[in-house]
């Protein structure tokens, strides 16, 4: 396996973050914001194998790692890589899911964005975002968004039922969390 020991850990702390807001049933779901694949792979090892994931980043040469990983890690993945902008519109089909980790805290204006990837979701669909719990962010995180402030936004451009998942103590900002919501 391609993923160092670091790597594999920061995959089992995100599978234990998400893993209550992720269904039984196969889908296509997307990682906006993905990087080089932390959440990707813990969503992956979540889903029924017959699932069909979209990792989307602005960054090429992390799609590039996130590719390298899942080839030598997961022998039948449907992972599509893909290049994008999450605020702006992605040209992808019709979404069971979309998971969010450590993405949203790079958008200053989160409603519209957030509104724009509404869309992509099918009637039932959800969206899983992770965070830092925070309302103070730095050079790392310019725009937090607590858990607090998540069910406020939820709330404000309709999404439904948002809930607080599950919460882990981080090194870096004291606390993370992952929230559900539906469209």
């Amino acid at each position: 396996m391609i993923w160092s020991e670091r790597e594999a850990r920061r995959i089992e702390k995100a599978r234990i973050l998400i893993r209550s807001g992720v269904p039984d049933a196969a889908g296509v779901w997307a990682d906006l914001g993905c990087g080089e694949g932390i959440f990707t792979s813990a969503l992956y090892t979540l889903l029924p194998v017959t699932s069909e994931i979209y990792a989307i980043d602005r960054d090429r040469k992390s799609l590039q790692s996130l590719a390298r990983n899942f080839a030598e890690s997961y022998a039948n993945a449907t992972v599509l890589t893909r290049a994008g902008d999450f605020t702006r519109p992605l040209d992808l089909p019709l979404l069971d899911g979309i998971i969010m980790a450590n993405s949203l805290h790079f958008v200053r204006d989160k409603a519209p964005t957030l509104d724009l990837i509404k869309k992509l979701l099918k009637p039932t669909g959800r969206l899983i975002v992770v965070e830092y719990n925070t309302d103070r962010g730095n050079s790392a995180v310019p725009y937090p968004l607590s858990d607090t402030a998540f069910l406020k936004l939820a709330q404000s451009i309709g999404l439904r039922d948002a809930q607080i998942l599950n919460r882990i103590p981080s090194s870096f900002l004291g606390e993370m969390y992952a929230a559900l919501s539906f469209v």
